[in-house]
């Protein structure tokens, strides 16, 4: 069963390799194709069988609670939530920003100090598209080809049977569906956002964050990073990052690539920004804790499929010696459904028992470390040393300061301590 179920995933790898750049694109003919008439609804999930592309969809559900400006924030020591978000004054929807914005030139200053390793940006984020690149994966930390990972990657949970549950590229429509369904299974995940669709859907990110989930970044435009510049991948997370602080009031501490695309370079500009990489976790052999959830959506495989490799990583996930870090979506509705009618419950009825939680808090961080206004700076995260602070909205002005007691001999940072140091060459 385990043979069978890692020849799936070996499968499906390929087409994530090798088709990983056209993905949203695949993803937009939900939208496009002629779609089957609309469930009611209050209909159930839909049988596995047929959950595929171009299936019956249901109506998306309404945000069932809202918060209003001054709310408590559902953790020690945060800010209140702040005034509804303008929505001018944003880059394009799911477009690389303008890295010309007076936004963008202050954010690249929190680079100064910093060594960023000299790689040119890959081709298409694919091996095959870029082979120089991909027969260099090893020197330049390259994720896509390989799986190249470095100690400042969070890569798994170090408990045995601990699962980092999370899902990424909302908010979205149904993502409401999602987490009713945490809820009713008192459940808590880490969600890591688009930019773009915080700014689309702002009342989804507060039930997020207001519900105890962990918010992450994720980028602007869900863009494969070692394909841009770096001036490009400043804008992409110092937006997003923007984003998030302007509905939440808080800063993410942390940040998955899309795709999992990451190379030194990226890992370098991420942590001088103050986010530290997270990506799903990997087997010795080469097989990776994703659902292939999104694959179902861009019509290159079914429910069942998606579920046959779902079940590979239940029965795999206790052979190894640590916990997990799994990769779901909950950008549309088939990613949904996958979720909410059979991933959850499959994981919550596993024998020998999961323990299903946030990421950070499956690394045992201290409360609060996953944003910047409330890390007590202990032992995670890093703190930029090097501009004096973070200014968020990129309008000139430090919003966080930057102290240097306690920011130095941490733990999880031993080998980062001080502005100036090569990062390029710490992270190999």
């Amino acid at each position: 069963m385990k043979i069978y179920a890692f020849t799936v995933l070996s499968a499906l790898s390929v087409v994530q390799a090798d088709q990983i750049n056209a993905r949203h694109a695949h993803l937009k003919r939900q939208t496009t194709s002629a779609p089957a008439p609309p469930l009611d609804p209050g209909t159930t999930i839909p049988p596995l069988a047929s959950i595929t592309l171009g299936m019956p969809t249901k109506a998306a559900p309404t945000v069932t609670t809202t918060y209003t400006p001054g709310a408590k924030a559902p953790i020690s020591g945060a800010p209140a939530l702040p005034s509804a978000l303008s929505r001018t004054g944003w880059p394009l929807p799911d477009k690389i920003p303008d890295t010309n914005s007076p936004e963008v030139q202050q954010w690249m200053k929190e680079l100064e100090g910093w060594t960023i390793p000299n790689l040119t940006p890959t081709k298409d984020s694919t091996c095959k598209g870029d082979p120089a690149a991909a027969a260099d994966a090893a020197n330049r930390g390259w994720w896509t080809c390989g799986g190249h990972t470095r100690s400042t990657d969070i890569v798994n949970c170090p408990t045995k049977l601990d699962w980092g549950l999370s899902f990424d590229d909302g908010p979205a429509p149904h993502t409401p569906t999602l987490l009713k369904k945490l809820k009713d299974t008192d459940l808590r995940a880490t969600f890591f956002v688009v930019g773009s669709r915080v700014v689309e859907r702002p009342n989804i990110l507060q039930d997020e964050y207001m519900s105890g989930h962990e918010i992450s970044v994720h980028t602007w435009s869900h863009t494969a990073l070692t394909t841009l510049t770096n001036e490009q991948i400043v804008a992409e997370l110092g937006w997003t990052r923007k984003a998030i602080h302007s509905v939440l009031g808080v800063t993410p501490t942390t940040m998955r690539p899309p795709k999992g695309d990451i190379d030194d370079r990226v890992r370098a500009i991420s942590l001088a920004m103050g986010m530290v990489p997270i990506i799903w976790t990997a087997t010795p052999g080469g097989g990776k804790f994703d659902t292939f959830d999104w694959n179902v959506a861009a019509g290159q495989a079914t429910g069942t499929d998606s579920f046959n490799v779902f079940k590979g990583i239940l029965g795999n996930a206790s052979t190894i010696d640590t916990g997990f870090i799994s990769l779901q979506h909950d950008l549309w509705e088939i990613e949904v459904d996958l979720a909410v009618g059979y991933t959850i419950d499959a994981a919550l009825t596993h024998d020998p028992k999961f323990n299903l939680q946030p990421i950070g808090k499956c690394q045992k961080f201290p409360d609060g470390a996953m944003y910047r206004e409330t890390t007590q700076n202990t032992t995670f995260p890093y703190r930029n040393l090097t501009a004096g602070g973070l200014d968020i909205d990129g309008d000139g002005k430090v919003d966080l300061k930057n102290s240097a007691a306690g920011a130095l001999g941490l733990p999880f940072w031993s080998s980062i301590v001080m502005a100036g140091v090569a990062v390029g060459s710490l992270l190999l």
